[in-house]
């Protein structure tokens, strides 16, 4: 698959290799920043992602060595009302939950500056890995915002509470290390080998169960959805999986002392 099989798409890119789709968001000349075609186009290709069994994976990165996304398209601010800024961040959130929500594994490959709505959608993504160059923060206090799009909820989960109030609250960046020793993303790697390591790791992940990959984040989700019991879902989600080929298949495999064909 290439960007033709999306061929309504102006603002990203895919590219369909060995099962793993790469979505780019290809707005380099705005640093990536995230607009109302951005977020009509990740829904797009969001249907196509959940429809099509070609797609097992997913990576999300940006175009250019500069930024992943460095932002919402603050053009876009300037004429809404109060009314009409909460439904904007109401839609921004609902691409991003499902995001956060799919069944197949979605990981970020943050090339740079992943800085307000950009660290949203980072954090939105099952998995962050980030190139060296990469830069994190939520400045929307720089503007007189917060962010809109999860990011006061996602950061909290990701680095706690202490740590997220000063990086919102004071604005500031963290470097890609930094983002790992808080526990922002999972690896660092050069800009040159971010994208090969990211599909090594989704090359991984794809060769285990779906079903239970997916039963995963399921369960995974649960510890931060209002009134969900997380402990009752995985004792659910655990006795689904006794009914499926897929278990069956794993277990026979392992018995017999050779590789599962899930």
């Amino acid at each position: 698959m290439d960007s033709t099989n999306f061929s309504s798409l102006t603002a990203l890119l895919t590219s369909l290799q060995e099962g793993i789709l790469t979505v780019t968001i290809n707005r380099p000349d705005k640093m990536n920043a995230l607009n109302r075609t951005v977020f009509e186009e990740l829904e797009i290709v969001l249907d196509r992602i959940e429809a099509d069994t070609q797609i097992k994976a997913v990576i999300i990165t940006g175009a250019g060595a500069k930024a992943f996304v460095a932002g919402a398209d603050i053009s876009e601010f300037t004429a809404l009302a109060p009314q009409e800024a909460t439904q904007l961040a109401r839609g921004g959130q609902l691409v991003f939950e499902r995001i956060e929500k799919n069944a197949k594994p979605i990981i970020a490959a943050v090339n740079g500056f992943a800085l307000g709505g950009g660290c949203e959608l980072a954090m939105a993504c099952h998995i962050r890995l980030a190139a060296e160059s990469a830069k994190f923060g939520q400045p929307e206090v720089n503007l007189g915002l917060i962010p809109g799009y999860g990011g006061t909820q996602r950061l909290t989960q990701l680095v706690g509470k202490g740590k997220a109030l000063e990086l919102m609250m004071s604005g500031n960046m963290l470097s890609a290390q930094e983002a790992l020793q808080w526990g922002l993303v999972n690896h660092v790697y050069t800009a040159e080998e971010l994208l090969d390591k990211t599909k090594q790791l989704l090359a991984t992940i794809t060769s285990k169960g779906p079903g239970a990959v997916a039963r995963v984040i399921t369960a995974v989700n649960a510890l931060y959805e209002k009134g969900a019991d997380g402990y009752l879902e995985e004792v659910h989600l655990f006795g689904e999986c006794f009914g499926t080929p897929e278990m069956k298949e794993g277990v026979t495999a392992f018995l017999e002392k050779r590789k599962p064909n899930f």
